[in-house]
């Protein structure tokens, strides 16, 4: 219960066990991350069953993201290609196949004797040189190599060789400046949907994502296949790209949720701005009330060691400090030595730094608009900061009222009951919010006397306490049925 900032944890082959994953949630897990680049949906389904039980055993909202791969774009080598600095190398799309032949006097910028057919390597997607232009870098192998496009003739680019290094086969390749005109959404990927729908995932996670009109694509595509409108898995954009953080106001306006994946963000953009963009995109989506993750790389360290460098204790508490909604463990918990320890870890680093001065509210939040209802959720934070109230309970059908008043950050432990199941797993990643699910009728005030007599036999709340009462919006939608403060 003290936990406020909301835990994601990766899942793999150290931690699809019923053992392990019990162990995961009950040091803290609340959301469980399932990566569609790896695994098959036999594996992934059976994963997905086990939390499900586990949620239902422990009583604990524990939600399901299904993270869809996306596009990727991989070099095609016969052979190695060895780069140096300074020199010049040919790079294609798929269309020409890696032993491509090219006449070298097609090029203005060089001569016959400064390179040769034998150093050139293919792009594995289709037409993707239409979307180069001159001047545009080439990364490849997580940035480890940087060539830049100096002439482009008939479906070939003619590039310099900036930082070197061997070019091996399927590498990853990123082109952070091209405005590339590939789906996010890839034959895989339409595969991969289909299958997470039909296990009822909670949240699905969306790579390559540049533009709102990528997510409301994505949102049209589950639409279709589930044949309803309404509770659909909530949608994730991970922002990994250049033209993701020029496009960031509209992504947010569109997508559900927001995702700071700084490991593709930190290749396509120059990794000493990571940071300082990681607050802007965390400050955004605050103040659009959708949550946030930051992820990547927080205790990396403990894929192979028991503790934590003390930099990346530093990490999670700037996160936390900052107010994101989740922090996420990846390699850590799906194929690291220390699963359960990093979820560990992780718990204790939030906790003391919620116990901090540090991670305060000193004035509201700011949020988009206003409007009567908002106006309405404010004062009764108001009511809880100015108060002796020991927590905040909340009746919420669609999870809109408990996200609100999740805002603005209160001191208070939130409780939110629901009738929704949809809405019961998907408050799993909104910051500080305590769920419980009451499936016996509407969100009215029976809901909210057996919210409390269950916090009271399970030790949260005593007799005498004092508690600020929310109850959602009426069925109309129009007016907020009743805040309040009552003695227990």
């Amino acid at each position: 219960m003290a936990k406020k900032t909301k835990i994601v944890a990766t899942l793999g082959l150290v931690s699809d066990s019923k053992e392990v994953l019990k162990q995961m949630i009950e040091n803290g897990m609340n959301v469980a991350r399932l990566n569609f680049s790896h695994g098959s949906h036999e594996w992934h389904g059976n994963v997905i069953k086990i939390i499900r039980e586990l949620s239902q055993e422990l009583d604990i909202a524990v939600g399901i993201l299904a993270d869809l791969q996306g596009p990727r774009i991989r070099t095609v080598v016969v052979e190695n290609v060895e780069m140096k600095p300074g020199e010049f190398v040919l790079v294609s799309d798929i269309f020409y196949a890696p032993n491509f032949q090219f006449p070298i006097s097609n090029f203005q910028s060089i001569s016959n004797d400064q390179i040769s057919n034998d150093r050139k390597f293919s792009l594995d997607v289709e037409k993707i040189i239409d979307d180069v232009e001159v001047g545009n870098e080439i990364l490849i192998e997580d940035g480890l190599m940087k060539i830049v496009v100096k002439e482009k003739n008939e479906g070939v680019l003619l590039c310099e060789v900036i930082d070197g290094g061997t070019v091996k086969n399927h590498k990853g390749v990123n082109i952070p400046d091209a405005k590339l005109q590939i789906s996010p959404i890839t034959e895989k990927d339409e595969k991969d949907l289909a299958f997470v729908l039909s296990q009822d995932v909670d949240f699905v996670a969306m790579s390559f994502v540049s533009t709102g009109a990528n997510i409301e694509t994505l949102r049209d595509k589950m639409k279709n296949i589930l044949g309803r409108e309404d509770n659909l898995p909530q949608i994730i954009a991970k922002i990994e790209r250049k033209e993701a953080i020029k496009n960031l106001d509209d992504i947010i306006e569109h997508t559900d949720a927001i995702m700071v994946a700084r490991g593709d963000l930190g290749i396509e953009i120059e990794g000493t701005k990571v940071a300082i963009l990681q607050k802007e995109i965390v400050k955004k989506s605050l103040q659009a009330m959708k949550p946030v993750i930051v992820a990547t790389q927080m205790l990396d360290s403990m894929i192979v060691n028991p503790r934590p460098t003390r930099a990346e204790v530093s990490d999670v508490t700037n996160a936390v400090v900052d107010h994101a909604d989740a922090v996420m463990l990846s390699g850590e918990s799906a194929s690291g030595k220390y699963p359960v320890e990093s979820v560990r870890t992780m718990k204790d680093i939030i906790e003391n730094t919620e116990a901090s001065p540090f991670d305060d509210v000193t004035h509201l939040l700011a949020l988009n608009g206003e409007g009567d209802f908002k106006k309405v959720i404010k004062s009764a934070y108001e009511l809880a900061k100015s108060s002796s109230a020991k927590a905040v309970v909340l009746g919420s059908a669609s999870g809109f009222t408990a996200r609100l008043f999740s805002h603005f950050r209160p001191e208070q432990t939130m409780l939110v009951v629901t009738h929704n199941k949809k809405t019961y797993y998907q408050l799993s990643l909104v910051w500080g919010i305590n769920a419980k699910l009451y499936e016996r009728g509407e969100v009215f005030r029976e809901d909210i006397d057996w919210l409390i007599s269950d916090a009271k036999k399970n030790g949260v709340l005593e007799t005498g306490d004092k508690v600020v009462l929310i109850l959602g919006r009426t069925p109309d939608g129009e007016h907020i049925q009743l805040v309040g403060i009552k003695e227990i």
